[in-house]
């Protein structure tokens, strides 16, 4: 059962900075309003309530956590949304959120494109604190993301990263790993392709989600055979061109990844592989398994 006062997830993780020094964030899940967007991929609304809570909840479920974490100098809030949308965290709270913030020299929150707007930068103007605003961008393959129900073009993307960049507001992305309708080799080419343009567009950090089953729409599309997880190895490949850019930070997202290895023997591996490139942003050497690539390890490919 979801508690308006309390986020219903938080920790804290480790990220390196713009610098490569790693360093720690606190990383809180809020307990808010569904998304209105609907995006085809997500599993957010899981975990979310109908109705927008009432003003002073959030920051009381900021403050829950905070009092409940190691002191750090960077905070995430994800609201399971968008953190400008009005309709799921009250614009009136957003001073008092600002004040609980302002010892932190990073704060992040998510939003969509067509909320990045003058409110952004006046919260930032609250805050004494760098805001950074991470944004799906998903894909920029010109058929896929229309299909993806996000309401948003690429051009859509460009204008908010450009607006929020030129006030002095920092970027992430969330790139898609294999989303519907792409094949394995085709998913790892589009990934990159919009890597780059997110890089491009002025973003310093890129995320990548393994797209996943698991929130009914798509796994009826995975039993349809239009949708079928990214392997792991895609994962590794993606990730280490990003870095290979070496134009931004370029993170896996981790959650679950063991699932998307076919191969038992080298799964964890690969997993601990993928947590030193998030660590280091440095590229180690490949994982060589006799059972899944055998030909590597007799030296021949």
């Amino acid at each position: 059962m979801l508690d308006l006062d309390r986020p219903y997830a938080f920790f804290c993780e480790h990220e390196p900075n713009a610098a490569g020094e790693l360093e720690a964030v606190a990383t809180i899940f809020l307990t808010n309003r569904e998304c209105p967007f609907r995006c085809l991929m997500c599993d957010l609304w899981q975990n979310t309530l109908d109705d927008r809570v009432p003003p002073g909840a959030i920051p009381r479920q900021i403050e829950y956590a905070l009092s409940r974490l190691p002191l750090v100098q960077h905070v995430k809030l994800y609201n399971s949304g968008n953190f400008f949308d009005a309709q799921a965290i009250p614009p009136s709270d957003h001073g008092s959120i600002a004040r609980i913030l302002r010892p932190f020299r990073t704060v992040i929150v998510e939003n969509h494109p067509a909320m990045c707007t003058s409110a952004c930068v006046e919260f930032r103007d609250r805050l004494e604190s760098e805001l950074e605003i991470a944004i799906g961008l998903e894909t920029i393959h010109p058929e896929i993301l229309p299909r993806l129900n996000k309401r948003m073009t690429v051009d859509d993307f460009d204008r908010a990263v450009s607006f929020v960049r030129s006030h002095g507001i920092h970027v992430r992305v969330f790139i898609l790993l294999r989303p519907p309708w792409l094949d394995e080799s085709e998913g790892v080419d589009w990934a990159l392709r919009s890597m780059r343009h997110a890089f491009d567009a002025g973003a310093r950090v890129s995320s990548v989600i393994p797209v996943r089953a698991g929130n009914g729409i798509m796994d009826q599309l995975q039993q349809s055979g239009e949708f079928q997880p990214p392997s792991i190895r895609s994962l590794e490949a993606v990730v280490e061109a990003g870095l290979a850019m070496r134009t931004g930070r370029v993170f896996a997202d981790l959650w679950d990844v063991d699932r998307l290895a076919a191969c038992r023997t080298c799964a964890g591996g690969r997993a601990d592989r993928l947590g030193i490139m998030n660590r280091t942003q440095q590229i180690p050497e490949p994982v060589v398994c006799a059972v899944c690539c055998p030909t590597q390890v007799g030296g021949t490919t």
